[in-house]
Parts: structure tokens; sequence; C-alpha cells
């Protein structure tokens, strides 16, 4: 070993388990084969399909244990060294004082086994795979993030911890209020999903409750209701939609336990700390100096009971790979206040007194639709439902514009920009114009007859943020 490696600790190799957790991320990575083997295996060719799956499990198999044995890092006293790749290798030396924080994230099949994926986030490596490991034991990715925390803080590691573990949470949900969180979670698209599915695939699946033999099938046990609802076409078309809509609500509190069980928010020496997931567990640290904008986003209802989600946009990735952070999926105005707080920013004002845009903000959309909303109106001539249905979307989008016109505005707040738009998707954006790269304004034939255009505000992450 030379003195370059001594300096920089001993190699390490990710846990041999890795090569079972692996396992699923490089199989998803071939889809093609997929294709090909379930062509063999429809086609009859089956002993063929049975070889293909054999041969694809061997070579992956191969792979990932070529990977691992290629793949050490070194833990030194002020950097860690990770040293990569089977053919072409590549050393990155990442120096302690540039990670901003520690990323921990466990799947399910990783919490039973014990380990855990940790990702070290730097200035400049945001979504860079070079900081990962992707398998080591939870104790010692723990043991990383505290070594790294205590060398930025020059605490030892038990009492860096320590003070985190002392600190109430800013922001924690308990079962109550993921429920509550679960049905505003509805979604359109899920419910637009299943009608269609419903429609075009309901006699395979066997689900299609808006017709009549669905629920004949469904009240078969009770005659009295079996009558009452066949009885009358327009009951039959209202129970159905009512069974998709508690489908979609049944999804969306599934989708937001499994995502947000276990949620907290805690402040750190340096940002703030989120925890949650049921089956998978994240532990994200998002550093303050990193932070962007923040949006807080509502709904109609939602805004109607005084609940709204709070995000942040990063510098640092989410673990979907982008740069939006959720601090709190359902909050209160003064819950925001706190998190926000806890930022160094400045609560939202109540009220605010908004600049509202021009009214082509509107008209530019509806000047754009309108030949092909003549399209539609030729079209009842020929297919009626179609047509029907066609200016029914056109009436719809229109509407949401001008609702939205209504509610979109923008005013400068000392050092920041608050842009509030969207009436069925609220949002309310605190932009610190310290964090604006840059402005560009942007007009099309139809704006410039108005005489308008829409700044888009550039910040650092991938994300622009429009005014008209």
């Amino acid at each position: 070993m030379s003195a370059e490696d001594r300096a920089v600790g001993e190699p390490e190799r990710l846990h041999p388990l890795f090569l079972l957790t692996g396992l699923g991320a490089a199989l998803r990575g071939v889809g093609g084969a997929y294709a090909l083997i379930a062509y063999l295996a429809v086609t009859g060719r089956l002993g063929m399909a049975i070889i293909g799956g054999t041969l694809l499990l061997v070579v992956t198999g191969i792979g990932l244990m070529l990977y691992w044995r290629r793949f050490e890092y070194r833990v030194g006293s002020s950097e860690i060294r990770i040293d990569s790749g089977i053919f072409s290798r590549t050393h990155r030396s990442i120096p302690f004082d540039r990670v901003q924080d520690v990323d921990i994230t466990q799947g399910p099949v990783a919490r039973l086994l014990g380990l855990a994926t940790v990702k070290f986030e730097t200035g400049g490596s945001a979504g860079s795979e070079e900081g990962v490991l992707r398998a080591v034991a939870l104790e010692r990715a723990e043991s990383l993030r505290e070594m790294i925390r205590a060398y930025r803080s020059e605490a030892p590691p038990a009492e860096a911890a320590g003070v985190e573990h002392d600190r109430p949470a800013i922001y924690a949900m308990s079962l109550r209020r993921l429920l509550l969180a679960g049905l505003f979670n509805f979604s359109l698209a899920v419910f637009a999903v299943l009608f269609g599915l419903s429609q075009t695939m309901g006699d395979v699946i066997g689900f299609d409750p808006l017709s009549r033999s669905f629920w004949e099938t469904v009240l078969s046990a009770s005659e009295p209701l079996q009558r009452l609802l066949l009885a009358n076409q327009v009951l039959t078309a209202i129970a159905g939609l009512l069974s998709l809509v508690l489908v979609g609500v049944a999804t969306g509190i599934v989708r937001t336990f499994l995502r947000d069980y276990g949620f907290r928010l805690d402040r750190t020496e340096t940002g703030l700390r989120r925890r949650r997931g049921l089956v998978t567990l994240t532990d994200v640290s998002l550093p303050v100096r990193r932070a962007q904008a923040a949006i807080v986003a509502t709904g109609p209802v939602r805004e109607r009971f005084g609940w709204s989600e709070l995000k942040l946009q990063s510098l640092a990735r989410d673990e979907g790979g982008g740069g939006d952070h959720v601090l709190a999926p359902l909050a209160s105005p003064g819950e925001t206040d706190s998190i926000l707080a806890a930022l160094g920013w400045r609560p939202v004002p109540r009220p605010v007194p908004w600049d509202r845009v021009s009214r082509a903000y509107a008209w530019v959309l509806t000047f754009a639709i309108f030949p092909l909303f003549l399209v539609a109106i030729g079209q009842i001539l020929f297919i009626p439902l179609v047509g029907l249905v066609m200016i029914l979307v056109f009436a719809v989008v229109l509407a949401e514009r001008w609702l939205s016109w209504r509610r979109t505005g923008f005013v400068l707040d000392g050092d920041r920009l608050l842009v509030r738009s969207g009436w069925w998707r609220r949002r309310t954006l605190v932009l610190p114009i310290r964090r604006i790269q840059s402005i560009d304004l942007k007009h099309n034939l139809i704006s410039r007859w108005f005489g308008t255009g829409s700044l888009v505000f550039g910040v650092a992450g991938g994300r622009g943020y429009s005014d008209h």
C-alpha cells in the first residue's frame, strides 16, 4: 500500500449483500431483453426463452460481481476516496469540507438486510453517481455521517449527534394527519386512468362500474338493491362514478402512507433533516445555503380548510431525482411559518397586496385554441359525441385559465419576489432576489399583439419561474 493510500484510510468494499440488493436495479436496466424473452415464450419457443432468461441472470450476476470486486472506498481524516469502474477506472476524492451533508436511503430489501445507500451531497455533484455508496451496513452509514458532520462543526461525533437528538422536531406527521393528507391527495389523473381502464379493458379485468352487468354481479346477493340500481340508468352511472372516486381516494391514502409514514423534519447545524417512508425509508439533509426558493402549494379544497404543502427548491437532489423537496406535505399557516423561520426566511405576509397580471394571460390562450374550438363545433356534424367531448375539454381549459388569471399576481417584498399562480393547483413562490441567476423576456405573435410578454426567472437547480 502506498503512502497516499495509507493517508486516506484502509480500503473498504460495499457489503457482500450488494450482489442481492443490486440485482433488481441491474435487471431493470435491461428491459429490451425481457421483451425478447417474452416474444420467444409467446411464439412457442419456451426452451429458448428459458435459456435466454438463464443467460441474462448469469451475465448480470457476473457484471455485479466484477463491479463489487472493483469498487473500493477509503475514509481518511479529512476526505473520502472512491475508486470504481470495471475496465475504465475512476478515482475520486471528496474532501469533507466540500460535503454539505450525507443522505441515507433504505429500500424494503435493504431495511430487512440492515443496509443503506449513502449519498454525499457536495456543492458541485448534485445527482452524481460517483458520490454514492450503494450497499453499506446501516451502522457504518450513520458513523460516516456523524464523522463528516463532526468534522464540519469541529465537535466530537457523539456531541454533534446529541445536539440534533435533543431538539424537538420542527414538523412531524401523526397518523391522523397522514390520513387527512391522503384524502387531499386524490388525483384527477388517477380518476381519469381508472375511467379509461374501465372503458377499454373493463371486460378483461372484470371492473367496469359503469356497466349494468358489473352491478348485477356485485349486487347478486341483494335483490332489492339490484332492482333499485339497475332500474335507472342514471343511478347506475352515479354508482359507477362514485366507485371510481372511492378507488381514487383509497389510492391517494395508500400512496401517502407509503411515502410519508413517519415524516419528521428536524433542524441540524447546517440546515434541515427529513426522514420519511414506510417501505422505502429516506433520510435526507437539506443545507440552508443550497436552498433556492420555497413553494407553498394548495388547492381550492385544501385552502378552504387552511392546509397547504411546503416545498423547497434546492441544489441538492431529492430521492426522485428532482430539486423539489417536500418539507411539509400538509401544514397549517403557523407550521409553514415555523419551517421558513428555521431556514432563516421571513414568513409569507397575510394578506399580500398582489399586483395582478395583464388579462392577456388568459386572452392569449383563448385566441390560440379558438381555431380548435371551431373544429370541435364542426365535428359535432359528423361524430356528435367526439365533438361534444372536445368542446367540453376546451371549455374546462379556458375556464381554468381565466380563474387562474384572477389569482395570478406578484409583489416585491423587500429582498425577495413573491409570485402567486394557479386556480386548481395554487402556488405561492418565495424567491430570494439574490438567488435569481437570469431573467428572460419571452413573447410570441399573439402576446406581442397585446403588448405583453412573460418574464422567466432562472434559478440554479434547473427550474425556471415565470411571471406574465
